[in-house]
């Protein structure tokens, strides 16, 4: 016990010399137990090195012992000496008491580097030991959610909060809330986010139940408690978004822009407020004040695609043509080659008289706007005016295919007929 309180006071005070002489010392000592606890001592206070030390110094004394294998394969993975972890753990037989612990550790580290399935299958192995384990279920359920697979999560994790509330500090409720959420089943999510909210209202929790509300369309249900997140912590920056959004279910776009405002405020970098902000404006009928938040946008992001294709349908709605075919300038130098953004510049191209250049942009614009009236009848209406009768036919032909009762184009076939006979 003095020598643990003395790797304390060290550590504590930060007697880095101290610890690495005292540390040597307490390598030659025969007294086991005491380096174990010792050892899972550096360990908590992050003294990883030193803890490996002690626990490669263990093995040479007990190189068959199981556990200590477990507890250096762990610190080894901290220290991204992976090979050496798993060489240890390899050495666990299913034969040894050890081995489902072993497991889990393996399931950690596949984890870890992203290798889902395989985690997945050693806490399947070492839930068909030991089924009945609360430890081994509730990891198999985090593995479940982690990968996708919510009904099965969902399963184990109502099993297991039939026999308890908590694994550790992980409230069941809370994951099964999550679970159901992720998984779109947002309904049944709605009563483990109220049961959590009667126990404490978190921030997390107040923004998870807002979210399933409003994925219901029950927003006068989500803006009360996101407006209470947002009274709780201000700079929850993705609650003004949801909140501006929920806002707009209910159909109040002033009180939407306000509130995308306030999340403005609180986060000026925040290029996706700044759009929101921008579009709501518009419906608001201040074209000024969208422009702006629009151009902030781009200044964040200039190649943020759905900024640019709403400032330049804003442009080409009021025939700005000049500041269309500048905002897009960026766009064609950077290979940006949206369809429709050639078609906004072909109509500014086309009522500043450069014909060719609407052309261009015009054809550009055609392969993947063959099903669009309003392109379509701009093109042919531009290509009888340039004399290319037999390309116009073409593109009519399209488009009386697709909307059979426009006269007017019908008329114009027959016309073209009509002269051939």
């Amino acid at each position: 016990m003095e020598q643990l309180q003395k790797i304390e006071r060290f550590i504590q005070e930060g007697d880095v010399e101290a610890l690495d002489t005292f540390i040597d010392k307490l390598a030659k000592s025969t007294d086991l137990d005491m380096l174990y606890e010792a050892a899972a001592l550096f360990a908590s206070y992050g003294f990883l090195g030193e803890a490996d030390y002690l626990y490669e110094t263990l093995l040479n004394h007990l190189p068959d012992e199981a556990q200590l294998k477990i507890d250096r394969a762990n610190i080894l993975i901290e220290l991204d000496k992976e090979d050496e972890a798993l060489l240890l753990l390899s050495e666990i037989k299913p034969q040894d008491e050890e081995y489902v612990q072993a497991l889990l550790a393996l399931a950690d580290y596949y984890q870890m580097t992203g290798l889902a399935e395989t985690a997945l299958s050693k806490v399947k192995e070492a839930y068909t030991l030991l089924p009945n384990e609360p430890i081994i279920r509730f990891a198999y359920a985090e593995l479940l959610l982690d990968s996708g697979k919510f009904s099965e999560a969902a399963r184990f994790y109502s099993e297991l909060k039939e026999e308890v509330e908590k694994i550790g500090d992980v409230s069941i409720s809370s994951r099964l809330a999550e679970t159901y959420s992720a998984g779109a089943a947002y309904e049944q999510s709605i009563p483990y986010y109220e049961e959590l909210l009667e126990e404490k209202r978190l921030p997390d929790t107040l923004f998870g139940a807002a979210f399933a509300y409003y994925q219901l369309g029950e927003a006068t249900k989500a803006v009360p408690l996101l407006n209470e997140l947002i009274d709780i912590d201000p700079d929850y920056y993705s609650a003004y978004m949801l909140a501006g959004k929920a806002m707009q279910l209910a159909g109040n776009e002033e009180k939407a822009y306000k509130m995308f405002q306030k999340g403005i405020n609180r986060d000026e970098f925040d290029k996706e407020l700044q759009l929101s902000a921008g579009k709501c404006a518009l419906k608001l009928g201040r074209p000024d004040e969208a422009e702006q938040h629009l151009k902030d946008a781009l200044a964040l992001d200039p190649e943020y695609v759905e900024a640019l294709i709403t400032l330049a349908s804003l442009y080409n709605e009021n025939e700005r043509d000049e500041d269309l075919i500048e905002l897009l300038a960026f766009a064609r130098e950077e290979n940006i080659d949206i369809p429709l953004l050639n078609a906004f510049l072909a109509y500014a191209y086309e009522r500043t008289d450069q014909f060719k250049k609407a052309y261009d942009s015009f054809v550009k614009a055609y392969s993947e706007m063959k099903d669009d009236y309003e392109f379509l009848s701009k093109y042919a209406s531009f290509l009888i005016e340039e004399g290319k009768r037999g390309k116009a036919v073409e593109v009519v032909e399209q488009l009386v295919t697709l909307f059979p009762d426009d006269q007017n184009w019908r008329a114009f076939l027959e016309a073209q007929t009509d002269e051939e006979v």
